[in-house]
């Protein structure tokens, strides 16, 4: 895999701490996982999720409980989900998922945030087949080799362990996202330092300079988007 998961999330949180943006976002996905099920986690999986990983972005404990009063309070605020996939400089590629209460706005921010940074949007299925949906939890504490005593253990099937300074991550096939919890949390382990439903890259590339700098402004257009929740993509950015 070789992502350097540690380091994008760092890079991640240190971006957002000094805005109320990934609140924002959570707040929103915490809300329609809500209203979409049960606005209880034990037995709305799509809430869990999202839970664990607010909790993995230190995400307030009253910024959570709003968005869940919200939903079960009946509110007829309504989003759509939606996924664009296109292309960066130099041919790279980007996944973007979305929730919006305006299709026309957001399709049309994402179009300008591509085209005006060397990119352009595709149709759905050109991108997303170099991507493959992962299940992505790490923790501090163990060895990769302990960590693969643990799963062995449960017989929960994982794709990959990683030792990646300080922490080990477990890369696995998306429906085993609950059985690693399951595992870790039956030996003890509650905190984890990744807890992502996500897209990884099968391949990723390097960008000559020029064309990076275009890639990571079009990147931080996108992000900063208020109907954007995450983006992917295949650029090794170099943390």
């Amino acid at each position: 895999m070789g992502r350097k998961w540690n380091n994008i999330k760092e890079k991640k949180a240190s971006k957002d701490a000094n805005t109320s943006r990934v609140y924002a976002k959570f707040g929103r996905e915490i809300y329609v996982a809500a209203k979409q099920g049960e606005p209880d986690p034990e037995s709305n999986q799509a809430l869990k999720v999202v839970l664990e990983r607010a909790k993995t972005y230190s995400v307030p404990k009253h910024i959570v409980d709003r968005a869940i009063e919200k939903a079960k309070g009946g509110s007829e605020e309504s989003f759509d989900e939606l996924r664009y996939e296109g292309f960066g400089p130099n041919g790279s590629m980007v996944i973007v998922d979305a929730l919006t209460n305006n299709v026309n706005r957001t399709a049309a921010e994402v179009r300008a945030a591509f085209s005006k940074n060397g990119g352009n949007l595709g149709v759905t299925g050109s991108v997303s087949y170099m991507f493959d949906a992962t299940a992505v939890i790490g923790l501090e504490g163990k060895t990769a080799d302990e960590v693969l005593e643990i799963l062995m253990e449960a017989d929960v099937d994982v794709r990959d362990i990683l030792e990646e300074e300080d922490a080990v991550i477990v890369y696995a096939e998306q429906d085993q996202f609950y059985a690693l919890q399951e595992a870790f949390k039956n030996v003890g382990i509650t905190e984890f330092t990744v807890a992502e439903l996500t897209m990884l890259a099968q391949n990723d590339v390097e960008l000559p300079e020029d064309a990076q700098e275009k890639f990571e402004k079009m990147l931080d257009v996108l992000e900063d988007l208020e109907d954007v929740q995450r983006v992917y993509h295949n650029v090794d950015l170099g943390e």
